[in-house]
C-alpha cells in the first residue's frame, strides 16, 4: 500500500486546521517582518518576532509545516520522518534542547553500526579494519582542506582495497546527499560532528510541529514575487494579496531559490545568485517498508550498511522507535536515478537488496510500502545543501542581508550545522535578531572584545 503526495498533503493539512495555534493570517496588510517558508528555520524566525510583540507574516507553500522535517502518522498508523529523523547533537540542538524543556520526549539513538558482508555480519576483525579505514579517510579529507579545497574523492587514501565502495557511501551519498566527488573537502570538513544523535517517537517533524504553537501560519501561500528595493520595505505577491513588510527572511531551500520558484525584483545580486548556485541540494530517499514479526532479526534503531562493490547500495535503520517499521535510505547519484524510475522501482530496489542480504523472499513480508522522492517536491527539489568544491565560503555570503530588507536562512545557511535541522533552527533564529535590529526593534548588542580565533579539528 502507498499513499500518494496528495492524499498525504490533505491529511496533513486537515491535522493542521484542527490545531488552534494555526489560524490564519491575513491575507494581505502591513507587517514588521514577513518570513517566506514554515521549516525550522521560518518557525525559529517567527517565535523570535513574536517574542518582541512586532507584526509578522508566516507564508507557508505547502499545505503543511515543516519543510523538510515532516511526521506523517497515516501510513503505517505509527510515526513516519518523510524528511528529516536523526536529532543530531542533541545536548546542543536548539530543537531537542526546546523539547526537553517543554517535557517532549527524546531517547539516545544507539551508538555503532553493523555491516553485513554477504549473507553474514563483519567479525569484530573485519569491522575494526572498517572503522579505522573510515578514520583515515576523514583525516585524508581534512589534511587536503587545509591545503586547497578539492573534492573528497580525491583526498581518500589510495589503500582503501575493497572497503572503498561502503566509505564513498557513507561518507557521501549518506552523510551529505552526493557522492564524494561532488562534495567540497572544505566543507565536509567545517561540518560539527554529528556521532551523538537521539530520535523521538513522535518524530521530528512531530517535535519540530509542537513549536508552532501560537504561532499565525498561512499555508498553501507561496510568495511568488519578492520586490526588495522598494521605499517603504519590502513587497511580497501571493495568490492571495500583497504582503508589505520592512523586512523579510526568505528561508525556501537552495532548489528553489536557484529553479527561479521566487521572482525577485530587481534581481539578486550576481553575490547571492552565485552562493545559491554553489550550494546545490543533494539527494537524500527514504524507502520505508512495513515488517511486521520482525524477519531481520534486529534490535530498535539498529543502522546497518553493507559491504558493498558498487554505487548501488543502501543503508538501512531497522525498527525505528521499537516499531515494524525499517527505512532503506539511498543517496547520491544513484538515489536521483533511481527515485526519478519511480516508487514501485524504488521499493523493488529495497526488498531485493534485503534479499541479497538476508536470504529471504521480503515482497511476501513486506506489509506496507512507500517511498520519498524530494526532487519532485515543487517547493523543495532536493534533500539538503552540499557544498561543490570552492563553494563553502556561499553559506556565509548568504548570511549577509541584502540592501538591509531582505535576509535569507535555512540549512544552507550555515556553515558548521548544513543539511542539518538544528542548523536551520539557528539560522532563522540568528537571521531575525539580525532583522529586529535593522528595524529598530532591538537593541543592538555591545562591541565584541577581540579574541583569539580558535581552530577546529574535526575528529570522528
Amino acid at each position: 500500500m502507498t499513499v500518494n503526495r496528495r492524499s498525504f498533503l490533505a491529511a496533513a493539512a486537515a491535522a493542521a486546521v484542527t490545531n488552534p495555534a494555526l489560524g490564519a493570517v491575513p491575507a494581505s496588510g502591513d507587517v514588521d517582518i514577513a518570513i517566506i517558508g514554515a521549516g525550522a528555520a521560518g518557525i525559529a524566525a517567527a517565535r523570535r518576532v513574536a517574542a518582541t510583540n512586532r507584526r509578522y507574516a508566516l507564508l507557508e507553500a505547502n499545505d503543511v509545516v515543516g519543510g523538510r522535517c515532516i511526521t506523517n502518522n497515516s501510513i503505517f498508523g505509527v510515526p513516519y520522518d518523510v524528511g528529516a529523523h536523526w536529532i543530531h547533537m542533541p545536548d546542543i540542538n536548539p530543537v531537542a534542547k526546546l523539547a526537553k524543556q517543554n517535557g517532549l520526549p527524546t531517547y539516545a539513538a544507539p551508538r555503532g553500526q553493523r555491516i553485513r558482508i554477504g549473507r553474514r555480519y563483519a567479525r569484530e576483525g573485519e569491522l575494526e579494519e572498517y572503522l579505522a579505514l573510515s578514520v583515515r579517510s576523514e583525516r585524508a579529507i581534512a589534511d587536503a582542506a587545509r591545503k586547497a579545497d578539492i573534492s573528497c574523492a580525491q583526498a581518500l587514501p589510495k589503500d582503501l582495497g575493497d572497503w572503498r565502495s561502503t566509505i564513498d557511501f557513507v561518507l557521501g551519498p549518506y552523510s551529505c546527499g552526493r557522492d564524494l566527488s561532488e562534495v567540497s573537502a572544505v566543507d565536509f570538513t567545517k561540518s560539527d560532528e554529528r556521532d551523538i544523535d537521539a530520535f523521538s517517537k513522535i518524530g521530528y517533524g512531530g517535535l519540530l510541529a509542537k513549536f508552532t504553537g501560537g504561532l499565525q501560519v498561512q499555508l498553501g501561500t507561496p510568495a511568488r514575487r519578492i520586490e526588495w528595493t522598494g521605499r517603504q520595505g519590502v513587497e511580497i505577491d501571493t495568490a492571495k494579496g500583497v504582503i508589505r513588510a520592512r523586512a523579510a527572511i526568505v528561508t525556501a531551500s537552495t532548489g528553489a531559490l536557484a529553479a527561479g520558484k521566487i521572482k525577485f525584483i530587481p534581481d539578486l545580486p550576481k553575490r547571492q545568485q552565485d552562493a545559491i548556485s554553489k550550494l546545490p541540494l543533494g539527494s537524500y530517499e527514504h524507502i520505508a517498508l512495513d515488517l511486521p514479526d520482525n524477519p531481520l532479526a534486529l534490535q530498535a534503531d539498529d543502522l546497518m550498511f553493507e559491504k558493498s562493490n558498487n554505487t548501488h547500495t543502501a543503508g538501512l535503520l531497522a525498527n525505528v522507535s521499537g516499531t515494524s517499521l525499517c527505512i532503506v535510505d539511498v543517496g547520491g547519484k544513484f538515489g536521483r536515478d533511481l527515485a526519478v524510475r519511480g516508487e514501485e522501482e524504488m521499493v523493488d530496489f529495497a526488498t531485493k537488496w534485503l534479499g541479497d542480504l538476508y536470504g529471504s523472499n521480503f515482497n511476501k513480508l513486506v506489509k506496507r510500502a512507500s517511498a520519498t522522492r524530494w526532487y519532485n517536491e515543487p517547493w523543495v527539489l532536493g534533500s539538503f545543501s552540499c557544498a561543490t568544491v570552492g563553494g563553502q565560503p556561499s553559506r556565509r555570503v548568504l548570511m549577509e542581508p541584502v540592501n538591509n530588507r531582505l535576509w535569507f536562512a535555512g540549512e544552507a545557511v550555515h556553515e558548521t550545522l548544513w543539511g542539518t535541522v538544528g542548523g536551520a533552527w539557528e539560522s532563522g533564529d540568528r537571521a531575525a535578531v539580525d532583522a529586529l535590529r535593522r528595524i529598530g526593534a532591538i537593541a543592538a548588542p555591545p562591541p565584541e572584545t577581540p579574541q583569539r580565533p580558535r581552530v577546529q579539528q574535526r575528529a570522528r
